[in-house]
């Protein structure tokens, strides 16, 4: 497996994917507490009877870290014309499937949804990740989260992937157990999207 660092991808003209790091706290803490408490669906790991600033600045000091080896990959979703943060998406590996090297997670804040920034930014990630080798991606959804659905099927659809029974689990979220389906894309050097 190669390891390479979080770099900054360029989406297009409206989006560019940023490395996360502690320079996004404020701007990120903001589109969190817009999107409040949707976000925890996306963000099982923040609890929610605790404060979100320390929280989030211990997770963005994280994936600085792991991002510059190449061991997680997080981006923070920017406009470029005026840097407001739209959302954040990011590689780890928290897998439940026995196939997947990686688990890809993201959110959008609730102002910027339905204008496909979650599709646009994992598009790039997609390609981004299967650039050097081959590798296989875990996507779980909530099935009652319908726009989260479409998206991951979607994707799943354009990238050749497939569902992936034994990859589905429980995720607590804001102490509640809710069950996400698992689907698996593997990319590679020779992949692509339809």
């Amino acid at each position: 497996m190669q390891r390479r660092a979080t770099t900054t991808i360029k989406v297009d003209d409206g989006l560019q994917m940023r490395p996360a790091n502690t320079t996004h706290l404020d701007t990120l803490q903001e589109a969190f507490e817009e999107t409040w408490p949707e976000v925890s669906r996306a963000m099982p790991w923040i609890l929610p009877e605790k404060e979100i600033e320390p929280q989030l600045a211990d997770f963005l000091d994280e994936t600085e870290r792991t991002g510059r080896v190449g061991r997680m990959h997080h981006w923070v979703l920017i406009r470029p014309w005026d840097e407001a943060v739209l959302g954040l998406l990011g590689f780890d590996r928290v897998t439940r499937s026995a196939e997947a090297e990686w688990n890809l997670g993201y959110w959008v804040r609730s102002s910027e949804q339905r204008r496909g920034v979650a599709s646009r930014a994992i598009e790039a990630a997609l390609t981004w990740i299967g650039e050097l080798e081959s590798v296989s991606i875990e996507l779980k959804v909530d099935p009652n989260n319908a726009a989260g659905k479409r998206t991951v099927e979607r994707t799943v659809r354009r990238w050749k992937g497939s569902r992936c029974v034994s990859g589905d689990s429980a995720i607590t979220v804001a102490g509640v157990r809710t069950p996400h389906e698992c689907h698996l894309i593997t990319i590679g050097p020779e992949s692509g999207p339809l």
